[in-house]
């Protein structure tokens, strides 16, 4: 088995603990052992970005975009490779794992543009004789912790502005899907980054995360994850006077109404509800459906669903692979039986699949009967599992859609530009797809949510640098 260090200050540091990256398609199947940081070697990567931060925020942009070309280039160019391992670790269809692979790169590729890109504003003052020039500059070391669903992707869409914009990064990937960070890791320790800019650290939350949180030379916190734990950042960064960025749940309506092309509305439903086995934060688990089309396209679904192959995710003709590990199958499963103890009906799915190498398999599960207030339509359940919500109209879809904790992403499906055009306007979600799947969005423009989904400046796209810098004003009087 080959085991995989942490990267500190420039150099690959091994522990006394690791932690076996497991294959959900084929839980014997063991990617490697990677190493666990402890007290200690956490702080001594927050020292070593402290350190290198005076030197890499004056210095020159060129070697910033060109740092992170190089990065973008060598993902695009390894996509296949590192396609594989995110299937295999995280459980991902080759196509989807590979797309994500790529998007990293593009992320990369954007943000080295972005780089030679950060500009200001000359004011005139109110004062004769007075100029005010308004600049960004970085917030200083930037602690980003990113989750398992997209363990390539999330962290270049924190890491790449974070180092384009002259911070100096500490880099806690989730402990169940370390392999692509690690990858990303060692591709970013090769690019041409000063030691120190950039710092892996794999472990606990609880060591690890815990000393990002408190180290008082962590300046900003990028987090991407549940809302409790996106609470605790909340907390301890505000005590301490630290920015912060959170991105956490969703419980994403898509409306169907009467007007809608069937086919469409039953395309957007199963690709946002199912694809990557229902594990985004963008995935629809609420389809609002008004009476007109409801059973043409209740049938339609179980159809589509009941033809889903579910399977290893590097098998050839899979459409869904398996949940990431045992808990978040046993947590589907959980909430299955709470929408049948609630009196939901269980239409097709939610079953146990059995393949031919031991992993954590569910068929894709549809209930109908269900009301808003069932706890399968509140509370995120991060699997393949989705409901059916009857509504009569425009008015009472729009308002069980705002219905809930969350505000990330919503769809309506509708040949009507008034009732899209109100949609948009009147849906409480950052960000709104009309004939569209709610999960699946470009590298280029913003990404985040309202209510309990996100807090603070939106990701991705020029809108990142609303984070990862400061403004400063300057007032100038020639002598």
């Amino acid at each position: 088995m080959t085991d995989y260090h942490n990267f500190i200050d420039g150099a690959w540091i091994d522990s006394d603990q690791r932690n076996q990256n497991i294959n959900p398609s084929d839980t014997d199947d063991v990617i490697g052992a990677y190493a666990q940081a402890d007290s200690n070697q956490t702080e001594s990567a927050i020292e070593a970005a402290s350190r290198a931060f005076e030197s890499w925020s004056t210095g020159g942009i060129q070697q910033r975009a060109d740092a992170l070309d190089v990065v973008g280039s060598e993902i695009l160019a390894r996509k296949d490779e590192l396609g594989r391992l995110l299937a295999r670790e995280e459980g991902k269809i080759l196509p989807e794992a590979t797309g994500e692979v790529v998007r990293a790169g593009q992320i990369f590729k954007f943000f080295s543009g972005e780089a030679l890109r950060a500009g200001g504003d000359l004011i005139p003052s109110v004062r004769p004789g007075i100029q005010v020039e308004v600049t960004r500059e970085p917030v200083g070391v930037v602690g980003i912790i990113t989750p398992w669903n997209f363990p390539i992707a999330i962290p270049a869409w924190k890491i790449a502005p974070a180092l384009a914009f002259g911070n100096t990064v500490v880099f806690k990937p989730a402990s169940n899907a370390p392999g692509s960070a690690w990858a990303l890791a060692e591709i970013i320790s090769r690019a041409g980054f000063p030691d120190g800019v950039f710092n892996l650290v794999m472990g606990a939350g609880s060591v690890v995360g815990s000393a990002l949180l408190n180290d008082g030379r962590v300046n900003g916190v990028s987090f991407t994850g549940s809302v409790a734990t996106g609470q605790r950042v909340a907390t301890d960064c505000s005590r301490r006077g630290a920015k912060f960025q959170l991105e956490m749940g969703g419980k994403n309506p898509l409306v169907v109404l009467d007007d809608a092309d069937l086919d469409t509305a039953v395309e957007c439903a199963v690709n946002s509800a199912y694809y990557s086995t229902g594990q985004r934060c963008t995935a629809s688990s609420r389809f609002i459906v008004t009476p007109g089309i409801r059973d043409e396209f209740v049938a339609a679904c179980v159809e589509r669903l009941q033809g889903i192959r579910v399977g290893h995710a590097l098998g050839e003709g899979v459409q869904i692979g398996p949940l990431v590990d045992q808990q978040q199958l046993q947590q589907s499963l959980d909430y299955i039986e709470i929408g049948r103890a609630e009196g939901a009906k269980l239409v097709t799915g939610g079953e146990r699949v059995s393949c031919d190498t031991p992993g954590f398999y569910l068929s894709p599960a549809l209930f109908t009967g269900t009301s808003n207030e069932m706890r399968i339509n509140q509370e995120e359940i991060f699997g393949p599992v989705a409901s059916v919500i009857d509504v009569a109209n425009l008015d009472e879809a729009i308002s069980v859609a705002n219905d809930t904790e969350f505000g990330l992403s919503a769809g309506i499906c509708t040949r009507s530009l008034g009732a899209a055009t109100r949609f948009k306007r009147e849906s409480r979600a950052g960000m709104v797809m009309v004939n569209l799947p709610t999960a699946g969005v470009d590298y280029h423009v913003p990404f985040g949510g309202i209510k309990n989904s996100s807090y603070g400046p939106r990701e991705q796209g020029r809108y990142a640098a609303e984070f990862y810098t400061q403004v400063k004003t300057a007032y100038i009087q020639p002598a």
